[in-house]
C-alpha cells in the first residue's frame, strides 16, 4: 500500500509539472504579422472585375517597420496599392528578426 501512494504522489506531480510546463500559451508571431497587415490592408478603394492576387516579398527594419522588397503581380495598379498601403507601417510584434524577410499571399476580392 506505500509503494502504490507513493507511486500516485509521484504522478500527480508529474501531471502538474507537465501542465506548467506548457501553460505559455504564446500565439504565433507570423499569424500576428498576417492579421496586422490584413488590417492594413482594409477598405481598398480601387473597383476589381475579378479577383487578383500578389506575392508580397518584406522585411521589418529596426522600428518595426515593414520595408516592401518585392511585390508579384500582373495587375501593376495592385502592386502600386500595396505598396503604397504597407511601405514603412509599422507593426507591432514580439521576438521580430531585423531583415528576416516574409512572403505574404494577397488576394483581393470582387465584392
Amino acid at each position: 500500500m506505500k509503494k502504490f501512494s507513493l507511486f500516485l504522489v509521484a504522478v500527480c506531480f508529474l501531471a502538474a509539472g507537465s501542465l506548467y510546463a506548457n501553460n505559455d500559451p504564446s500565439s504565433d508571431p507570423i499569424q500576428e504579422l498576417n492579421e496586422q497587415i490584413d488590417s492594413l490592408l482594409d477598405n481598398y478603394a480601387f473597383e476589381v472585375e475579378k479577383d487578383i492576387t500578389a506575392v508580397v516579398k518584406f522585411t521589418l527594419n529596426a522600428e518595426q517597420e515593414i520595408v516592401v522588397l518585392s511585390v508579384q503581380t500582373d495587375d501593376d495598379s495592385l502592386e502600386t496599392f500595396l505598396k503604397y498601403r504597407l511601405n514603412y507601417q509599422k507593426v507591432e510584434l514580439e521576438n521580430f528578426k531585423e531583415g528576416r524577410t516574409y512572403t505574404v499571399p494577397v488576394r483581393i476580392t470582387n465584392s
